[in-house]
């Protein structure tokens, strides 16, 4: 299964909203959240060309039922990009979100400017 398609599992993907275009070369974390406040990375990766992840963040049937959070390293995208400070005003962008349903499939994409971000749940 790829990255966006249907079916219970999790995956992402980051969109430029200031170019109009997928961002590639974004370094992003997965972290289980526990009781406690603890942290558990459960995975890493780098969005492509089309700004998506080569495979799902965590797998179908593998999804289970918490909190999780997702951080996305945008400052080092935006680096350098015409029009933006040095360094960038975002550096980490990080969404906390909850799992309560293990058959539905959960997309958390990012819209992202060198100022400003937003999420939503996809499917």
């Amino acid at each position: 299964m790829s990255a966006g398609q249907s079916g219970a599992g999790l995956s992402t993907h980051v969109l430029d909203t200031a170019r109009g275009r997928p961002a590639a070369g974004v370094a992003l974390q997965l972290h289980a959240v526990e009781e406690g406040g603890q942290r558990r990375l459960l995975n890493s990766a780098v969005t492509n060309s089309d700004g998506r992840t080569e495979s799902p963040l965590i797998e179908r049937g593998t999804l289970t039922v918490g909190t999780y959070e997702l951080s996305f390293h945008v400052a080092a995208y935006f680096e350098g990009l015409a029009g933006v400070s040095n360094p960038p005003f975002l550096d980490v962008v990080t969404l906390r979100f909850t799992v309560a349903d293990t058959a539905a499939h959960y997309h958390i994409p990012l819209l992202v400017s060198p100022w400003s971000y937003s999420t939503y749940r996809g499917s």
